[in-house]
């Protein structure tokens, strides 16, 4: 069944403004003006970002639903759809945040906007904790987008994180995934809108 509702979940220090966000939602207007796509800046404290975004896709049909995410959104897209059991789009996911971000508590700039500032707070490494989860329960609901050349990620922890997932390991790459265009159809034929 071809989803009906689309989420984009940015990555650590992301937003809506990135290049990936803002491509995918072009082309989901442009070719599937009928998905309702949902792109929302998300809030520095994980259990906010999680609350916020489980209940802005509580009305969602599930079977209509998918989840797309970047870095620690994909993260958070793993921890969605194991919660509600819809299909989930992973670029780069972060597989172990708590450990990767403690080292990052403090001041951070946003990246899409170096003036603005957010607080990453010591209780937000504990509140990712709480968002993890054994090994995913449906495989056949997950496609992953993995470079080898991920400079912040390993990508052989990435894949081993989704045994039996759809993955398309890229040879080099980078973390952003620079030439995300490319592999657009394929995520789209994933989500059955091709």
């Amino acid at each position: 069944m071809p989803i009906t509702h689309l989420a984009y979940l940015h990555g650590f220090r992301s937003s809506p403004r990135s290049a990936k966000a803002q491509l995918m939602g072009r082309e989901v207007a442009r070719r599937h003006p009928q998905v309702q796509w949902w792109c929302p800046q998300l809030p520095p404290s994980p259990r906010a970002a999680m609350d916020m975004v489980l209940r802005g896709m509580s009305q969602w049909p599930v079977a209509g639903t998918a989840v797309v995410g970047s870095s620690l959104g994909g993260f958070y897209a793993t921890h969605v759809a194991e919660t509600i059991g819809c299909r989930a789009v992973l670029l780069n996911p972060a597989v172990d945040p708590a450990r990767d971000l403690a080292r990052h508590v403090g001041d951070q700039t946003a990246f899409h906007a170096p003036g603005e500032h957010f607080y990453f707070a010591p209780e937000f490494v504990h509140e990712l904790r709480a968002l993890e989860h054994g090994p995913v329960r449906r495989p056949e609901n997950y496609f992953a987008v993995i470079a080898k050349g991920d400079e912040v990620l390993d990508w052989r922890e990435m894949t081993a994180r989704y045994p039996g997932a759809r993955i398309k390991l890229l040879e080099g790459g980078d973390h952003g995934i620079s030439d995300f265009e490319r592999h657009l159809p394929d995520v789209f034929r994933f989500l059955g809108l091709d």
